[in-house]
């Protein structure tokens, strides 16, 4: 009872091995980061050596994105296949060609089809790197191991930042290619070094692996007990009788009819709130802001080229900073108050930005006010800081764990090419956006976009701090005023199972 009490309160000890699993397979993500950040500066060396037009630029931006979208519709049924784990190591292959493709690159042409392979293995690691760690964790830490894919792409735009800001000095003709080809040398490292983690035990279950399952919970969970448990849950929700060795389950079959065709009440309300939120994630603008940095520190009155990438690195040190701050914080405030303060935060800090950067537009050049400049400056750090401690990080964890388990990698794969879409609609329209409307109309539009995304979290996406995956269904079952209860009212209200003593008492 004392351990029950313990999981539910969520202060039970954090095993270290699973904490160690999930950052190896949240690795993955640092170079979808990298190739983030180091494109926001290798595209000001690029337009240079390669003489690109606005048009090849806005391509050249979003089309990892276009292409991320083959990589996550595949993901989820092959690593239904093959394992969690092999998935990965597929993830870091397929960026390696990537990699050495763009670094190699002769020509723009060369330069886009690397970028489309490199776009592929993202869409696998976008998927592959939340699931895997929300599978291998227990509940008390699981909102915290499956926000590392995000804090590893931050750390990953950080580390591209920093790459632009060094690599600059090389000659022109090398400099870029420099910096996109780094990505090359981890993806070679991960690709081998992913083999030696454990398989996820949840997709060992699924495959009639019950024994190799046991034998994995009992590493990553603090206690034989624990252990003994979550293998229960696991094979409940996998189907499975308490007695049974378990077979092949048919993974992946009927799910896409389940999801779609005839899903049940509670599915249909997990999809929303999964795809959701996904869906709002780059409407806020993030992409438009880190991918584009160097632009709107230019029009924000930053002048030169080697300013304006010092710049970017702030932006990645507070991207990074905040990230971590979330992890600290969202297995112990919840995942609703956290997001939607990050909103509150977004909203003020794209009006603000609007409003300082429409009003050094209209300025006579080099004349604009200098509270204007700074606050156009001031904001982009809000904006990034804001973004940072609920909404970029939460979209993967809350995504994650929401799905059923039969449900869960292709779910999650759906999940990310919706994310893909977006991402990819911002970062090729952006600059057509802002020519049009103007660059602070372009952020006016993405704060009403994010009022909305506030509005939809508020009302459709209920809290699930705490809750085992087993049983996170259970809270969709409810309907959607379930969003309104917190932890243990929610304890309160669930049915009541017997224990093995033959008392009942509230499932956890």
């Amino acid at each position: 009872m004392g351990e029950e009490k313990q999981r539910r309160d969520g202060h039970g000890g954090k095993n270290k091995y699973a904490v160690a699993c999930s950052i190896i397979g949240s690795i993955i993500s640092i170079l979808m980061g990298y190739d983030t950040g180091v494109m926001s500066g290798a595209m000001l060396f690029i337009k240079e050596d390669l003489k690109t037009n606005d048009t090849q630029v806005q391509v050249l931006a979003g089309i990892l994105n276009v292409c991320a979208l083959v990589g996550s519709l595949t993901a989820g049924r092959v690593s239904d296949w093959v394992g969690r784990r092999r998935t990965i190591s597929l993830a870091a292959c397929i960026f390696l060609a990537g990699s050495v493709l763009m670094g190699l690159s002769p020509n723009f042409g060369t330069l886009l089809a690397g970028r489309c392979v490199a776009g592929v293995g993202v869409g696998y690691a976008l998927m592959i790197a939340p699931v895997y760690a929300a599978e291998i964790s227990s509940a008390h830490i699981r909102g915290s191991v499956t926000s590392l894919p995000e804090i590893c792409i931050s750390f990953g735009i950080l580390i591209g930042y920093v790459a632009n800001y060094l690599l600059a000095k090389l000659p022109l003709v090398y400099g870029w290619r420099a910096m996109l080809g780094l990505g090359a040398l981890p993806s070679a490292v991960l690709a081998v070094a992913v083999l030696a983690m454990p398989e996820s035990p949840r997709w060992l279950v699924m495959q009639g692996r019950v024994e190799q399952a046991h034998a994995v919970l009992r590493r990553v969970s603090d206690t034989a007990g624990e252990a003994d448990v979550r293998l229960a849950e696991i094979k409940t929700a996998a189907g499975l009788a308490d007695d049974d060795d378990g077979s092949p389950r048919g993974v992946g079959k009927g799910v896409w009819k389940e999801m779609f065709l005839h899903p049940t009440p509670p599915v249909r309300r997990i999809l929303v709130a999964a795809f959701g939120v996904h869906f709002f994630q780059h409407l806020t603008g993030i992409e438009a802001v880190v991918l584009y940095s160097p632009r709107i520190f230019k029009a924000a009155g930053i002048a030169t080229r080697s300013e304006i990438l010092a710049a970017t690195i702030g932006v990645g040190v507070t991207k990074t900073v905040f990230i971590m701050t979330a992890i600290l914080l969202v297995d112990r405030i919840g995942r609703r108050p956290l997001y939607l303060s990050s909103l509150a935060g977004i909203i003020a800090s794209l009006a603000c930005l609007g409003l300082g950067l429409t009003v050094v537009e209209r300025s006579v050049p080099r004349h604009s006010p200098t509270w204007a400049m700074a606050l156009s400056i001031a904001t982009v750090f809000t904006f990034i800081a804001s973004f940072s401690i609920g909404v970029g990080p939460i979209t993967w964890a809350y995504s994650t764990e929401v799905y059923p388990l039969r449900l869960r990698a292709q779910g999650a794969s759906v999940g990310v090419a919706i994310n893909r879409v977006m991402n990819a609609g911002v970062s090729m329209t952006f600059v057509s956006l802002y020519n049009a409307v103007t660059i602070g109309g372009a952020f006016f539009l993405f704060a009403g976009l994010a009022v909305l995304a506030a509005m939809f979290f508020y009302f459709l996406c209920p809290e699930t701090q705490g809750r085992p995956l087993e049983e996170i269904e259970e809270v969709f079952g409810r309907g959607w005023r379930a969003r309104l209860l917190s932890w243990d009212e929610a304890v309160v209200e669930l049915p009541m199972s017997n224990t093995t003593d033959g008392n009942t008492k509230a499932r956890p």
